[in-house]
């Protein structure tokens, strides 16, 4: 157990920042909707999220690679507490944006650092476990944390809620603090000048890196891809739900805890059965029932409909994250994950934000539902890519491997 006691603190720091993000986005979304009284202005504000990581991921990975991961994840948490402490004391809602920009490019730089630094904290032989207890404790933080943000709007006000978000990041940065150092010495090599040139020949050590590694970036971008359809079909969720369906807001959050529900019960199992489970399984398998999850929402006609797919949804992607995750730590080098994995994620927020516009106005030209299906069908064929793409004979060599340190 003992092993265990470094990702337990880490798993706790997850959950409280997760927790508060959530927090965060609630109470940012009323806060400007009391402003605007637009809900274009609070669709521009999840659209500023993939346009952050846009800006700064294209360089941020030839920082991350080069730097103590450690303590550049708690400065990114002070600063980005610094941040939100300040929202309430904007004279403007054009000022929120701008400050929400800069808080959605920090959190965009923490999330391959934090990457990083977990491949590097966790033992491959506890990956998977790893990877499933995180995404339980996430699928726990999107059940409390509205829930939290609920009983703070009732008690006070949005402007309360943002404090006690930008708090919650303090003590995540406190944790981060009780974590050991994991870098090792830094090479003479790489203790070189930040330049426009040094970040051109990272891309070209990437791009290198993907010539020579075909499959493992086939993997990668299949996990791209089904986060772009995820992200984008999910944007039509809620409409379909209340426009559709004809769900009332109450049903609605029923719905949003049986996705929840789906997602800790999911994570539950890979946590459990983990030596058991197979990475490529997972990955195949999982993303294939997800998209049929997306099938049959869109295909319901009430609630009761709707409800088995939802956790369905929930349950699934646990698997296929768990696998993707758990196969990228495994294959692509610490050395270099920080620059693979922001360079691909600038790629990854271009398609996000390009189909999400185009599902959104096909939806909005035509209707919902024969969108949403269209949407959950080309979904659908992208899981029979990744389980043709993890079952074929090539996979042996990657996958073994997996085997082979989770029996020991």
């Amino acid at each position: 157990m003992s092993r265990w006691k470094y990702p337990l603190i880490l798993l706790g720091g997850i959950g409280i920042s997760n927790v508060g993000a959530w927090v965060y986005l609630i109470a940012l979304n009323l806060i400007l909707l009391n402003e605007t009284g637009s809900p274009l202005a609070i669709a521009f504000l999840y659209i500023l999220g993939p346009i952050a990581t846009i800006c700064s991921n294209a360089w941020a990975g030839s920082l991350i690679d080069r730097v103590n991961t450690r303590l550049l994840m708690m400065g990114l948490d002070i600063f980005r507490a610094i941040c939100i402490a300040l929202i309430p004391f904007l004279p403007s809602f054009i000022y929120v944006y701008v400050l929400a920009f800069i808080i959605n490019m920090g959190s965009a730089i923490f999330q391959p650092t934090s990457m990083v630094y977990m491949t590097k904290l966790i033992p491959e032989k506890d990956r998977q476990r790893f990877n499933a207890l995180r995404s339980f404790i996430n699928s726990c933080g999107s059940l409390i944390g509205p829930a939290i943000a609920g009983i703070l709007f009732w008690m006070a006000t949005p402007y309360t809620a943002i404090h006690i978000n930008a708090v919650a990041l303090f003590f995540s940065a406190l944790i981060i603090m009780m974590l050991p150092n994991v870098e090792t010495k830094l090479k003479e090599t790489e203790v070189q000048r930040f330049t426009w040139d040094l970040i051109k020949n990272d891309f070209r050590v990437v791009i290198n890196f993907s010539k020579g590694n075909t499959y493992i970036t086939k993997i990668y971008l299949l996990f791209s891809g089904t986060t772009i359809f995820m992200t984008a079909i999910d944007s039509l969720e809620a409409a379909f739900a209340k426009g559709v369906l004809l769900i009332s807001d109450t049903n609605y959050g029923f719905l949003l805890s049986i996705f929840g529900a789906g997602i800790i019960i999911g994570s539950i199992i890979n946590s459990v059965f983990s030596k058991q489970l197979a990475v490529n399984l997972l990955i195949g398998i999982g993303t294939i029932f997800t998209s049929i999850g997306y099938l049959v929402l869109y295909s319901s006609n009430g609630f009761f409909s709707a409800a088995p797919s939802v956790f369905l949804i929930g349950f699934a992607v646990t698997f296929a994250n768990t696998g993707y995750l758990t196969f990228y730590q495994n294959h692509v080098p610490v050395g270099m994950m920080g620059r693979f994995g922001s360079i691909f994620s600038v790629i990854e927020a271009g398609f996000i934000v390009a189909l999400t516009v185009l599902i959104g106005l096909a939806a909005e030209l035509t209707s919902i539902r024969p969108i949403g299906l269209i949407g959950s069908i080309a979904f659908f064929l992208l899981g029979l890519l990744a389980l043709k793409a993890v079952t074929a004979a090539k996979r042996q060599e990657y996958f073994k491997k997996e085997v082979s340190s989770l029996n020991s």
